[in-house]
């Protein structure tokens, strides 16, 4: 039985999905804002899926301040905004290209991005000369069509940029798990303990067999709109899978992966979790990249202290 967490907002305070809680930072983008009350609660899990190399487990009562956060990931859209007000140039445009997901390009592509700079355990991922988040696939590669999906191929440090502009911020950790679970005590997911419950789908991830086959059962093959499936008890969308989000914390230092020491948060999984490679599309999961780095499959969202 799903439990719904009645402390974490107080009454008469509780976000309702389709309420329209739109607001602006500072009159320079829009962006749809559910607010939310300060609260405690219980993050990461007990859950039998924690993996304990990301420290997820055991679950701690945390407190977090009152804030407010966009209803979706920042989209194409957003972003081109930013940067016809600014000029900014991204990490991966400064760099001349990103990490994108093999199966997006081409075969002739493909075997033409073949070079040693590819990560030898994670073949599916390929560095793309171009590659960027105007050009997702690198050059000949445009955003027709997918002006309302999220921005990729942002670095945490364009993420910040953008933050910036907008007189906004990242989330922390605790601000973005308390947000993604909607109101649920210690449920996986934001919608509850079944990934697929009624048989529907409620998020973006691979279906089939990563990362050879993916049968799209959900209807999407790489990022969906950023308003895809139903939002969580706190009208927002895609808190699990589409794309990784940036958090504005580090890691931590007790990880024994000196990549994730000196990584960044990212919470939320993407397109590309399954449950046999990277089951990290739960509430509590956890991941960490260098905050230079920028792939196909990483947004990010943002939040205002209230």
């Amino acid at each position: 039985m799903v439990k719904r967490d009645t402390c974490c907002l107080p009454a008469g305070k509780r976000s309702k999905p389709g309420v329209d809680l739109s607001q602006s930072f500072s009159g320079v983008v829009t962006i749809e804002t559910v607010p939310l009350a300060a609260a405690r609660y219980l993050m990461g899990t007990s859950d039998g899926d924690a993996i304990p190399e990301d420290h997820e487990t055991p679950p701690k009562e945390v407190s977090v301040d009152s804030f407010e956060i966009a209803t979706t990931t920042v989209t194409n859209v957003q972003f081109q905004r930013f940067v016809a007000d600014t000029g900014y140039e991204t990490t991966a445009e400064k760099q001349g290209s990103s990490f994108v997901f093999r199966s997006l390009l081409n075969p002739s592509r493909r075997r033409r991005q073949q070079r040693p700079e590819s990560i030898q355990s994670a073949p599916w991922w390929l560095l793309v000369n171009g590659a960027c988040w105007r050009r997702p696939e690198g050059r000949g590669s445009d955003l027709q069509d997918r002006w309302d999906h999220p921005v990729v191929h942002v670095s945490w440090y364009d993420a910040i940029a953008y933050s910036n502009w907008c007189d906004a911020r990242l989330p922390s950790e605790a601000e973005w798990e308390y947000a993604a679970r909607g109101g649920l005590v210690q449920c996986r997911y934001p919608w509850g303990n079944e990934l697929t419950p009624d048989g529907q789908h409620r998020c973006n991830i691979w279906q089939g067999c990563f990362p050879d086959v993916n049968t799209c059962e959900d209807g999407y093959f790489g990022t969906a709109p950023a308003k895809t499936f139903e939002p969580n008890g706190y009208g927002l969308f895609n808190m699990a899978g589409n794309v990784w989000e940036w958090c504005d914390d580090w890691f931590g230092s007790a990880s024994p992966s000196p990549q994730f020491r000196t990584g960044k948060v990212l919470k939320g999984g993407s397109f590309l979790c399954h449950v046999s490679y990277c089951n990290r599309y739960r509430v509590s999961a956890r991941y960490a990249n260098a905050p230079t780095s920028s792939t196909s499959n990483c947004g990010f969202r943002v939040v205002r202290t209230l």
